[in-house]
């Protein structure tokens, strides 16, 4: 008893000393309100996720606070920038979107040659936005090892010198440091088991992932499909880099390790894996800074389509935020930015060079993802509308039975798939029914359960409208696309529109050209049906 007298003495001698004592600067309303910021951005930023990169060769574009409404409006919650333009990073302070800011390789040789170059660019480009603008991440130069191999020796000392100067500003563990690899650094990459990395960069890369998991970041790596399937055509099929279903049997085995490869994307983070592996570093995970498809090439380029670029940008997507992981780490779902948000109508040929983007400059979307079903990443589907429309390959009778009873007891308005009006044609079950579903689907108000029939329908997000047949999804929405993407313009004339400056970035293909024979499927779909109630 009198022990327990003692410790609540103590306790409340404590609590009276606390109150008294005066408040400490790292105490201050200001230090707290940091902490409290920058704990709040980690615990969020624990989830796999998908962000967007942000390119500059743009002819016509918005002003950074137009850029960040643009940014809120889809829904887009983490983006890289190729610079560390500061009229962005004021734009994004009090938001909740997160940025990787980026060191241009033309900056590499001051910054790597000295610490007190390093210490003043942290202070100008971080210290000055932080935590108001949510930095993640600082990306050192941009495939240094590929592109400008001569100042790769300058690479760690950069990363070393911005990293001390995070120390010193007490930043380092909420602010990650890395540089992005173009995936031609992992050789022999398939079976990923046997992958490892360019011996030849083994003075940098090996320093670089004991820094890496010295600090808890990142390897980055910029990892594209598209490029494996071009340089591997025949080798490669196209669905597996689309993440397409395939059969089982049409699966890549890995002989070594018996995991079976479902996607080309997997493929290429595991080959990184086993790189690190090989040289005795498993705990740095991989962080894919770049990954995306063409939706437009020259002659010889034919599979840079809006289908194909829909198809995989929608399926990875998905696959993200299924969190998934990969065969070789399953607990592991690495975080994707895609490649890009604007298409950059400035750059040079091929074609493909200038529509990467999910929008054009003018922030018009180029196509509407497929990703209705996959968690609040809504990315350009302006007007978070979605339709209920008839899956491929369903058998006729089973879909006339759907039909039958959504323009019956289902009480669907099936007026304008009659004889003579606009949506007879074309006269086809699988058309007519498409038409119903959504009906049923838009009067349901598109609850839960609403879009299944027997398991025949889906919901997408792309517009089944054609010519004067109008679908009542696209009927109850057209007024409000016209405000959003009028408001969206609207604000970016009125700062002129003038784009954010950004250092200059180029994909090639050479550069990251991939000497890759990769043969794999995937097993989940592009659309989510839901369960109906009848």
């Amino acid at each position: 008893m009198a022990a327990s007298k003692l410790t609540l003495l103590i306790t409340i001698l404590s609590l009276f000393f606390t109150v008294l004592s005066p408040v400490s600067q790292a105490e201050s309303p200001l230090e707290l309100r940091k902490i409290k910021q920058q704990q709040k951005a980690q615990s969020q930023d624990t989830q796999p996720f998908v962000g967007v990169n942000i390119g500059t060769d743009v002819s016509s574009g918005v002003s950074p606070s137009a850029l960040v409404s643009f940014l809120q409006v889809q829904k887009i919650t983490h983006i890289r920038i190729y610079d560390a333009d500061p009229d962005l990073l004021k734009a994004l302070a009090r938001t909740k979107i997160r940025v990787i800011i980026s060191v241009p390789n033309n900056q590499l040789l001051a910054i790597g040659s000295s610490n007190t170059t390093a210490a003043a660019w942290i202070g100008k480009n971080v210290v000055a936005f932080y935590p108001d603008t949510l930095i993640t991440a600082i990306a050192v130069g941009d495939e240094v090892l590929t592109t400008v191999p001569s100042s790769a020796p300058l690479l760690l000392p950069a990363i070393e010198g911005l990293y001390s100067a995070l120390v010193a500003a007490n930043l380092h563990t909420q602010i990650k440091i890395s540089t992005p690899h173009a995936a031609a650094i992992v050789l022999d990459p398939f079976p990923p088991s046997q992958a490892f990395f360019n011996q030849s960069l083994s003075f940098v890369v090996l320093p670089l992932l004991q820094f890496l998991s010295r600090t808890g970041s990142p390897l980055m790596m910029n990892l594209y499909p598209y490029y494996v399937f071009m340089q591997n055509k025949g080798v490669v099929p196209l669905d597996n880099s689309l993440f397409k279903p395939l059969t089982p049997s049409k699966e890549m085995v890995d002989p070594n390790t018996l995991l079976h490869y479902t996607n080309v994307l997997d493929a290429m983070i595991d080959a990184a894996y086993f790189s690190m592996k090989n040289l005795n570093v498993t705990d740095v995970s991989v962080l894919v800074t770049e990954s995306g498809w063409p939706s437009k090439g020259d002659s010889k380029e034919p599979y840079a389509t809006i289908d194909n670029a829909d198809t995989y940008n929608s399926n990875l997507i998905k696959h993200v935020l299924d969190r998934s992981g990969t065969p070789l780490r399953p607990e592991i779902t690495s975080s994707v930015y895609i490649y890009e948000l604007f298409n950059e109508d400035l750059r040079s040929p091929p074609v493909s060079e200038a529509n990467w983007g999910l929008f054009y400059g003018n922030s018009t979307p180029v196509y509407l993802l497929h990703v209705s079903a996959s968690g609040t990443f809504l990315a350009n589907d302006t007007t978070n509308q979605t339709y209920c429309v008839v899956m491929d390959e369903v058998d006729s009778k089973t879909l006339q039975a759907a039909l039958d009873w959504a323009c019956g007891p289902g009480r669907a308005n099936c007026s304008e798939i009659q004889p003579g009006e606009n949506c007879y044609q074309p006269n086809n079950v699988k058309s007519h029914a498409s038409y119903a579903f959504d009906s049923y689907y838009q009067k349901e108000g598109k609850a839960a359960g609403s879009c299944d029939f027997k398991g025949v329908a889906m919901i997408t997000t792309t517009d089944p409208s054609h010519g004067s047949c109008i679908y009542p999804g696209s009927k109850m929405i057209t007024n409000k696309t016209r405000q959003v993407m009028n408001a969206t313009e609207t604000s970016g004339a009125a700062d002129s529109l003038r784009f954010i400056t950004f250092c200059s970035y180029r994909i090639s293909a050479i550069n990251k050209g991939l000497h890759v024979l990769v043969v794999v499927g995937f097993n989940s779909l592009l659309f989510i049906p839901f369960m109906a109630p009848w």
